[in-house]
């Protein structure tokens, strides 16, 4: 989908308008301007301390910019709380891995289906009928998340207790088990090896094509920005300096030069 022409023509599910969140003096995102589109995997790339982050903490809730809009599926979401994102649809992973250490992989993904639920204190009280349909059904999608990350055998385990490269990919069976209309995925490459990355690659492409979702990343590894993005934004010093295909960032003068460094645009360029 890299072609701006068909790109275009999928229905935008996420846009920023004129989007500024400061700390104090600093600007840490200023003015940045953006559209994820139905169906893609967008990733967001820059050097360290370019405001990507932050871009993320705001359209999840975490933090509240000081000018502009987020808009998802045609509703203004600035300023609600990271509940109501992710029952709207928005569901995210962290840099750093937040499961319940103490809780089995099973048990952290069905936390991850709790804002689908509509039982109240007495419905679970009382064990009522609807309660137990949605704890059925909790444990269901629960179970086929699970299979789905390829971690079945490793269910009743503490997520503390395995690889953490599987605890990766539990983070992401969890937020999958919201019913995201998008995933939003901050780093999921970090700290993997190369095989354990190669298989994450595969099955986010894999995802795209099987269910009806986007996908927003940042990732620094850009072997798999390449390797899998429909759409690369690039931010440095809290603005956007480039957007396009991939092929087209990857040959962008600015962007080697703000993302690389002057020494590596000069390697490249030779």
């Amino acid at each position: 989908m890299a072609d701006s022409a068909l790109r275009s023509s999928h229905p935008v599910v996420l846009e920023t308008q004129n989007l500024t969140k400061m700390f104090g003096g600093l600007t840490a995102v200023n003015a940045f301007d953006a559209q994820v589109h139905r169906g893609e995997i967008c990733s967001i790339i820059g050097p360290n301390g370019a405001g990507k982050t932050t871009v993320f903490n705001a359209v999840t809730g975490i933090y509240t910019p000081e000018k502009g809009r987020i808009v998802f599926n045609g509703n203004d979401i600035t300023g609600h709380k990271p509940h109501h994102i992710v029952a709207a649809g928005i569901a995210r992973t962290f840099q750093n891995i937040r499961l319940f250490p103490t809780m089995t992989c099973m048990e952290n993904i069905m936390a991850g289906h709790h804002c689908r639920i509509s039982s109240g204190l007495w419905g679970t009280l009382f064990r009522s009928s609807g309660q137990k349909r949605e704890e059925e059904e909790t444990r269901s999608i629960a179970e086929s998340r699970i299979r789905q990350v390829r971690l079945w055998d490793y269910r009743h385990e503490l997520a503390r207790n395995i690889a953490y490269g599987s605890q990766r990919m539990v983070e992401i069976a969890r937020a999958l088990a919201t019913d995201p209309t998008l995933l939003v995925l901050d780093e999921p490459s970090s700290g993997l090896n190369p095989r354990e990355t190669e298989e994450l690659m595969e099955f986010l492409t894999g995802l795209i094509k099987e269910e009806d979702i986007t996908i927003l990343l940042i990732e620094h590894d850009m072997n798999v920005v390449m390797g899998i993005s429909d759409w690369v934004i690039v931010m440095d010093e809290g603005r956007k300096i480039a957007e396009g295909g991939p092929d087209q960032i990857y040959h962008n003068p600015r962007v080697i030069e703000a993302y690389l460094g002057s020494d590596d645009r000069q390697a490249h360029q030779e």
